[in-house]
């Protein structure tokens, strides 16, 4: 044991056993900013410590570099109370009632909360940081309760008495995250004169005080985002709040090492559909789903960007050209940053340089023209898979939403399986009809894939796969790679990330885990709450994890699979 005033002793406790220490999630806490010095009470990185992290206090600096790299070294973000916010971040002019603001943690704190939800970062909120977290995110904050609340039978919310005192009650809602922690009413404290006036749509209250007030909000999106109105640093009920962060923490660093170890792969977004818009590929731009700022935040490795052709298009090989062309531009623009692949050796590269990957392949075979010469030309220039059809029976097959013009695969379409096999260019029979489907699976001498289909059993969608379809896939050796398009993954009401995991648990339960993937169809209608763009593909690693997915297994489903039928 140390002895007192001795430091050797302290270093030879610490140094008096190996591993040295297990793994304790660093949890960065925004601090208070006065009189030129940042402050932060006690009870903020005690009670991380007492809940089993290591707190970071993160000064009110709104440098981008300092911002980007403390996010980096951080497992969740504690967003503390303090001082008014300048309404004109809302756009309003101050009133009488507004009180004292603190405009130097304002900018800091509304950039790193924005930052680290687009990061999937675990956020708590206490007190004012329940109300940055409705700054940044789209909600509306009450300069003064009285004023513009101004409820009916209003309580005291900024007592004289002890913080550690509770001194008014919240109804917490039973469907809620927060209910999960504490049931039915809880005691808390009060200091403010501020509240959530609205929360936005990124966010659902879930607590309110007897009056009306906003007492905690929590994420729509299945994001471990909680916001309270009081302050639980000050409470003997407040530990529970803190190890709900440090578990969240804990999931989220155990991604982060998921997706340093395995490569990340979608099998299939529609970004290109974009290109004639002018999007920004090297911008966090709001036209797109994927871009190289969005799959940095979501840890995401490589996507393969289709040609997609609608039917019907003029001069279909020049269009399809036309787009691998403006892919290749887009990559020599930003060499630094990612580059094309054409094999899983390709992909692996990139990931240990640092860079991101773009595959290709096209959407509809139309961009043959007829020519079977022209899969040559297709295979030179980079693709590694095409769809035989789209939304409409084509000179090759008949389509899943077509006229059973051929009754499957039509003769040429034969020829083109063949010199596909034979190019090692994967068949893909996304949107095929089932004769179509089973026609391929007796014409190719190579597995098949399904870039971007989900189960019919649970969305009975004719583009979707029945069960009989998965099994004949997988005798083949083949992959179906779930998609997250709203409208296969549900029948009715909007899908969230759990349908997509419920679409994925039942391919694997048909098929096996050698026999499954994902393949978003961003920018192609693709996208539900959860996993909305390439930013929040963590959340998909964080659903497996919960799951109890091995590492192996993640990376299987991560596109192993279907990076296997390449290899062949």
């Amino acid at each position: 044991m140390a002895k007192p005033f001795d430091l050797q002793s302290y270093l030879d406790d610490i140094y008096g056993h190996y591993p040295e220490a297990d793994y304790k999630p660093v949890i960065g806490i925004t601090g208070n900013y006065d009189e030129q010095t940042q402050k932060l009470a006690e009870g903020y990185y005690k009670s991380v410590v007492a809940a089993g992290g290591v707190p970071l206090i993160i000064p009110p600096i709104s440098d981008e570099a300092v911002i980007l790299n403390t996010l980096e070294h951080i497992d969740a973000l504690i967003l503390s109370g303090g001082g008014d916010f300048d309404p004109h971040w809302a756009g309003e002019e101050p009133l009488p009632a507004l009180g004292t603001v603190n405009a130097e943690r304002d900018l800091p704190e509304l950039l790193i909360t924005r930052l680290a939800y687009n990061r999937q970062i675990p956020i708590l909120g206490i007190c004012r940081g329940i109300q940055t977290l409705a700054m940044a995110l789209g909600g509306r904050v009450a300069q003064d309760i009285a004023t513009v609340i101004a409820p009916a039978n209003p309580i005291q919310h900024s007592q004289s008495a002890p913080r550690s005192e509770a001194t008014h009650t919240v109804t917490i809602a039973s469907d809620s995250t927060l209910a999960q922690i504490y049931s039915g009413e809880l005691s808390v404290n009060s200091f403010h004169h501020q509240a959530v006036l609205t929360p936005g749509e990124k966010f659902r209250v879930v607590a309110t005080a007897p009056d009306g007030v906003i007492e905690a909000m929590e994420s729509t999106e299945y994001k471990p985002i909680i916001g309270v109105q009081w302050h639980p640093e000050c409470l003997a009920n407040g530990l529970p709040l803190f190890q709900w962060i440090i578990t969240e923490a804990r999931t989220y660093r155990e991604a982060h090492r998921i997706h340093d170890r395995v490569l990340t792969l979608d099998t299939h977004c529609d970004t290109p559909m974009f290109f004639p818009q002018g999007i920004h590929f090297d911008h966090r731009d709001p036209k797109i789903l994927v871009d190289l700022h969005k799959m940095t935040e979501g840890r995401q490795d490589a996507t393969i960007m289709v040609a997609y052709l609608p039917q019907p298009t003029e001069n279909p090989t020049a269009f399809a050209d036309n787009i691998f062309d403006k892919i290749e531009d887009i990559v020599r623009e930003n060499h630094d940053y990612i580059r094309l692949a054409r094999t899983p050796d390709d992909l692996w590269r990139n990931k240990h340089e640092g860079r991101k990957s773009i595959m290709l392949g096209i959407e509809n075979g139309i961009a043959l023209d007829g020519r079977l010469e022209n899969l040559q030309h297709f295979k030179e220039r980079g693709i590694v898979y095409m769809t035989l059809c789209h939304n409409g029976d084509n000179d090759i097959c008949d389509s899943a939403k077509g006229s059973h013009t051929w009754g499957g695969i039509s003769p040429f379409g034969e020829k083109v399986i063949r010199e596909m096999n034979r190019l090692g260019i994967l068949i893909d029979l996304s949107h095929a009809a089932e004769t179509s489907f089973y026609d391929a699976l007796d014409i190719s001498s190579a597995p098949i894939v399904c870039s971007h289909s989900s189960a019919r059993a649970l969305c009975d969608h004719p583009r979707n796969l029945t069960d009989d379809q998965m099994r004949a896939l997988a005798a083949k050796g083949g992959v179906a790679q779930t998609t997250i398009y709203n409208g296969f993954l549900r029948t009715d009401g909007e899908a969230t990330i759990r349908d997509v995991m419920a679409h994925l648990d039942h391919a694997i339960d048909i098929m096996g885990i050698d026999h499954v993937g994902l393949g978003t169809d961003f920018d192609g209608d693709g996208g539900v709450p959860g996993l909305a763009d390439s930013s929040e593909l963590l959340n998909f690693t964080r659903q497996l994890l919960a799951r109890r997915y091995s590492p192996a297994d993640i990376q299987k489903i991560w596109g192993g699979n279907f990076l296997r039928l390449i290899r062949n």
